[in-house]
């Protein structure tokens, strides 16, 4: 069985990947079928060859988790479209503070909608 997965290259914690298509029997640094391109996770750069990646899960290559998100993720041109993650992940102290805050928030607005419909029901009584 064919695979389309990473080969790690690089310095020790100064990994660069490529993007290879193997035998699944194959070891990770052994000789690939074909090198589809390049991936650095560091500075998220990555050039990668999308219609030859597509062709060959076509004709059976089964990609790796990883890959699958690089080619899904990938731009015509062969760069990677990186969205940086925009929410926050918040302590359990500030997660319970921000519940209070929404609950607090929420049962003021309560509030004030029944306030401002008392004085529109008297109005409307006489």
């Amino acid at each position: 069985m064919l695979k389309i997965r990473l080969k790690r290259l690089g310095a020790k914690k100064n990994p660069t990947y490529r993007v290879i298509v193997i035998n699944s029997t194959t070891k990770r640094e052994g000789r690939p079928i074909q090198e589809l391109g390049y991936y650095n996770p560091k500075t998220k750069e990555m050039k990668l060859d999308k219609t030859t990646a597509v062709e060959w899960i076509s004709k059976g290559a089964q990609p790796t988790e990883t890959v699958q998100y690089l080619i899904k993720n990938c731009n015509d041109d062969g760069t990677l479209n990186y969205q940086k993650k925009t929410e926050q992940k918040l302590s359990k102290k500030a997660q319970a503070k921000l519940e209070a805050e929404k609950a607090a928030a929420a049962e003021k607005a309560a509030q004030e909608a029944a306030a401002a419909e008392a004085p529109a029901e008297e109005t409307a009584a006489e």
